[in-house]
């Protein structure tokens, strides 16, 4: 049976937000990494469904004033564009090449808006709602 190590917390700062992601390592290192994502579900919904995939690497992640992540303005809305650059340097961060994208609700419509700006970064996308 192949495993999965423990979730590592890492933050991001980006513009007008600190992002908070989990970093689970698989067993492979060839996989594309998985990313699952929701809004304004954070990583904690995601947990239980990481836990299957121990074949790769799987990263979640709270959106901007989400759970862990924080906000500059707290007040200030979020769009799906903010949300896609905020994406779109996570996956940069990781620097780990085109992921493998699982999008949740609010996730699907973030997912959308980082597709049609970066395609390069996103391998397969299975936007959920």
């Amino acid at each position: 049976m192949t495993s999965m190590t423990e979730a590592t917390t890492h933050t991001l700062d980006v513009r007008g937000a600190v992002l908070s992601y989990d970093v689970r390592k698989g067993a492979s290192s060839t996989a594309s990494v998985l990313l699952l994502i929701g809004s304004p579900m954070g990583a904690g919904g995601f947990v239980t469904l990481a836990g299957h995939f121990a074949d790769r690497t799987v990263v979640t992640y709270d959106p901007r004033g989400v759970e862990r992540s924080t906000k500059a303005d707290p007040a200030s809305p979020s769009t799906p564009e903010e949300h896609a650059d905020d994406l779109h340097r996570l996956i940069a961060e990781l620097d780990a090449g085109p992921v493998d994208l699982f999008a949740s609700s609010g996730g699907a419509v973030n997912a959308l808006a980082l597709v049609a700006r970066h395609p390069e970064q996103v391998r397969t996308l299975v936007a959920h709602e």
